[in-house]
């Protein structure tokens, strides 16, 4: 078993990677445990916090949303990625650094995941049928539910806000994601796709590696 310290911005994430995320990869052999970096998140804060969670997991990874981010300046996520993952490996002489560090930031926003089914907010949040056509022409704007971003007030927790107003991304992020599930979710956003895979390989490649 691998055990596997996510480093999350806030409860939104946690309960996302507690719940769907952890049930996800437990049966394929990576125990998760979530960590509050509680907002605010730059990239030495982040590395550093993973650096030293290095010390108790076989691997750290994160998710932290590429919206919010503080000091990115003209980055994309890929390079803000790079830049955490050679500030953590510069800073600690752990064996196999590099390997066991998966940085990961969420494009553009954790709840941009949740427009992979609209549907879903039907059942979940008793949504209009009003409700779901608004959300459904937003997702028909974007090729994948990773690029809705257009700004402070359009970002995608900000849309669904505005839609349903009694939305609650911690109370309801978990369950929207539970009920469309991550194979749907992985299929709609490539990118999150990708970080999952890597996360699903974490069980037999650290084997390899001991």
């Amino acid at each position: 078993m691998t055990r596997l310290a996510i480093v999350v911005e806030g409860p939104t994430e946690r309960e996302f990677v507690q719940h769907p995320l952890a049930d996800y990869l437990l049966p394929k052999g990576v125990y998760l445990t979530p960590i509050s970096l509680g907002g605010n998140v730059t990239v030495p804060r982040l590395a550093s916090e993973m650096a030293k969670l290095l010390r108790n997991f076989d691997c750290v990874s994160s998710l932290v949303d590429f919206y919010g981010f503080h000091g990115k300046a003209n980055t994309t996520p890929n390079e803000l990625e790079n830049l955490i993952l050679e500030t953590v490996t510069s800073s600690t002489t752990t064996s196999q650094g590099g390997t066991r560090v998966i940085p990961y930031v969420q494009c553009y926003e954790f709840e941009g995941l949740l427009f992979s089914q609209v549907d879903a907010f039907s059942g979940t949040m008793l949504a209009s049928e009003s409700n779901i056509r608004q959300l459904r022409q937003i997702r028909s704007h974007f090729q994948t539910p990773e690029a809705i971003n257009d700004g402070y007030e359009t970002a995608p927790s900000k849309r669904i806000k505005q839609i349903i107003p009694h939305y609650n991304k911690i109370a309801h992020g978990r369950l929207l994601a539970e009920s469309m599930g991550l194979d749907t979710i992985r299929t709609e956003c490539p990118r999150f796709n990708e970080w999952l895979v890597r996360l699903e390989s974490l069980g037999d490649n650290l084997a390899q590696h001991r």
